[in-house]
């Protein structure tokens, strides 16, 4: 019998056993379903004669066959899941002092025989499913939780299986990768990011199973796969540590909604549940108790592209910086020593001296200061009664927490960030927008003063904390986050795709707030044909990035002597796109106004989408959006229009750039009128 013929057999009794296990959990699900509908049914009818311990027994039982009902399900979902992709690989690996080797079949989800406990199928977490992702045939080794086991790999083999077919399969030796990656990257893209189970390279295992890492740091370049691969670790975090973690323990920062929508289908494929996700303009939210409006992220780098003001941008860099922090802990300093102004009382026509007063705020110096004046109060309280023998009611006390109050500035922390620019000499980088609007800059500045004022509760539920496009939040935010959520983290993004280099962060800065972490680097792109990759760094000339050799068109660039040419230059991509293989097309452009105004032109003729910065959802097909909004999001072909020497001239305009052209996976076109920018010459 020919080997694939084996393996199709190995396949065909592996799903009659998968279909069987599904009848069997259908039976048990509707035998538990009968069961908590009698129970109900009893309690309904019996209400009345049951006391109170028969009636929570009851309740429990329900409960408990709930839980069982609910956990079938789960099983139910993975079966079916193994229905369509049973498994996607195979070792034979011989352990050293035994005579046979052992055939592992390696899938998305674990599958053992019912009786015999023999795993037919091994989860691709598992301990001894990392051979298949770091070794080539010959010597090997894996890591249990207390030994290295060693021996020799005598086979390996991969499976595409679609649908319970198998489409074919593939023995490797040097090249594991090199054919079914390339299929897998040669393929047209979908509205949701997939998982890479079956094509996980070497150093993105080492990453998504480091285990030991307080922080990991991952610095990635752009279609390096650093967000699939943070997605594959949490999954496996939970299936190492799954009796003290679990998806609800997880929190994720994304950049936008859109992003998030597009990573949602990741962690379900893998069989674990979705896991929360936030955004640092809902953080500041949550932390200001929704009382203080303030400028997006979004609305801030549209602002700075609009007008580049060099006002507008030392606010951003000062804000941004180390020097705001210290400048910060010297005001906080100050505040304590020499702002409260203290001076003698009277209680109740009693004396209260200052210096009391002054020692009692100093003894309290653990506390947040304007903690500390309730402190203040209670022990005058306190102290009047003990030496005076008079009690201060309620109107008395009052008035004293507002006569210490007034010693101080004010006790309103808005007051006192103001007061901050007025102290430093500088109040005009205080500046609001419409309604008494803080500009972005000015938030987790003022979080971080008011951190100190006030104090902040750590988020305990929180244990493991995932940062998406790292290099796009302040030295001054981490210093937020750190103190917010102090559990280990995965950190991740490029430091050559910031979309406001004003006030992004590089991985030095990031390893010094977070002093206990661990940096690795991805180089490797796998998004874009050699020649477009070879392209995107020539505008971004000092980023180092390692090109796939994944061959395919060279990028387009179509100098138009019009707009009105340019713009019917676009239209003709976008026909040919419609009747080309491929799933989805982007449109990128500098600025949210220029893509609103592509699409007024575009949408009468053909179907689209515009991402703006209240999309939700990312679909395949046309779509015409920002680099802004793109980042992280992949697209069969890209149009980057306006691609001027006007439109495209300074560093935050090449960041731009560089963003939008990585978005590619197969084609790149470029058009311009008049003279186009320097960065893609």
């Amino acid at each position: 019998m020919l080997e694939e013929d084996r393996e199709r057999k190995y396949l065909s009794n592996l799903l009659k056993k998968v279909d069987q296990r599904l009848e069997e959990i259908a039976e048990l699900i509707k035998i538990k379903s009968d069961e908590i509908s009698e129970m109900h049914k009893h309690m309904q009818e019996h209400k009345r004669d049951m006391d109170h311990l028969e009636k929570n027994a009851l309740r429990e039982s329900i409960r408990n066959y709930s839980l069982i009902g609910d956990h079938s399900v789960e099983n139910k979902k993975r079966l079916l899941r193994l229905k369509d992709t049973a498994f996607f690989g195979r070792i034979d690996f011989l352990e050293e002092g035994k005579s046979a080797p052992n055939k592992l079949y390696i899938g998305v989800h674990n599958f053992q025989e019912g009786e015999t406990k023999e795993n037919l199928v091994l989860d691709w977490r598992a301990p001894i499913s990392s051979l298949f992702y770091d070794f080539e045939l010959g010597d090997a080794y894996f890591e249990t939780e207390t030994h290295t086991v060693k021996g020799e790999i005598a086979l390996k083999r991969q499976f595409r299986i679609r649908k319970g077919r198998m489409e074919y399969m593939l023995d490797t030796d040097l090249t594991i990768h090199d054919e079914v990656l390339q299929e897998e990257l040669n393929k047209a893209s979908s509205a949701k990011m997939k998982n890479i189970v079956a094509t996980i390279q070497k150093e993105q295992n080492s990453i998504i199973r480091n285990e030991e890492a307080q922080h990991l740091i991952i610095q990635g370049v752009a279609g390096s796969g650093k967000t699939s691969i943070a997605l594959h670790r949490i999954a496996f975090l939970l299936y190492r540590f799954k009796e003290s973690i679990t998806s609800q323990d997880i929190l994720i920062i994304s950049p936008n909604r859109v992003f998030a929508s597009y990573i949602s289908n990741v962690l379900p494929e893998l069989g674990e549940e979705t896991v929360a996700e936030t955004s640092m303009e809902e953080i500041a939210n949550e932390l200001l108790d929704y009382q203080i409006k303030f400028q997006t992220f979004f609305e801030q780098v549209t602002e700075l592209l609009e007008k580049n003001d060099p006002k507008l941008i030392e606010r951003i860099q000062f804000k941004s910086s180390k020097e705001l922090l210290n400048k910060l802990d010297e005001y906080h300093v100050w505040l304590q020593n020499d702002a409260f102004e203290i001076k003698d009382i009277y209680v109740k026509g009693k004396l209260v001296p200052s210096w009391f007063i002054k020692e009692t705020f100093e003894k309290y110096n653990r506390f947040p200061i304007l903690k500390r004046f309730n402190e203040v109060v209670r022990e005058v309280v306190e102290n009047v009664y003990r030496f005076y023998k008079i009690e201060v009611q309620n109107k008395d006390r009052t008035e004293l927490h507002g006569t210490i109050r007034k010693m101080f500035p004010s006790y309103n922390p808005r007051v006192l960030y103001k007061n901050f620019y007025q102290w430093l000499g500088r109040p005009d980088l205080l500046k609001f927008k419409k309604a008494s609007t803080y500009e972005w800059s000015d938030v987790y500045a003022f979080l971080y003063l008011k951190m100190k004022l006030d104090g902040i509760k750590p988020d305990r539920k929180v244990k493991h904390l995932v940062i998406d496009e790292m290099q796009d939040y302040s030295m001054v935010q981490y210093r937020v986050l750190s103190r917010l959520y102090p559990c280990k983290k995965t950190i991740l993004g490029d430091i050559n795709q910031s979309v406001n280099p004003f006030s992004s962060s590089n991985l030095e800065t990031i390893e010094n707030i977070f002093p206990a972490s661990t940096s690795m680097t991805m180089l490797k792109s796998y998004r874009s044909t050699y020649e477009i990759t070879q392209f995107t760094k020539r505008i971004s000339a000092h980023v180092e990035v390692e090109a796939l050799e994944r061959h395919g068109d060279q990028p387009v660039i179509l100098s138009c002597k019009t707009k009105a040419v340019e713009l019917e230059e676009i239209k003709k991509i976008v026909t040919n796109f419609r009747t080309s293989e491929y799933n989805s097309l982007g449109i990128i452009t500098k600025t949210q106004k220029q893509a609103d105004e592509l699409f007024a032109s575009l949408e009468g003729q053909f179907k689209m989408n515009l991402l703006n910065a209240v999309s939700v959802s990312f679909g395949s097909g046309i779509v015409v959006t920002t680099a802004h909004l793109a980042k992280g999001l992949e697209f069969d072909m890209v149009i980057v229009p306006y691609c001027t020497e006007k439109n495209y001239e300074n560093s935050p305009d090449k960041q731009m750039l560089y963003v939008a052209c990585t978005r590619t996976m197969h084609k790149l076109f470029l058009t311009h009128t008049g003279k186009a920018s320097r960065f893609i010459l």
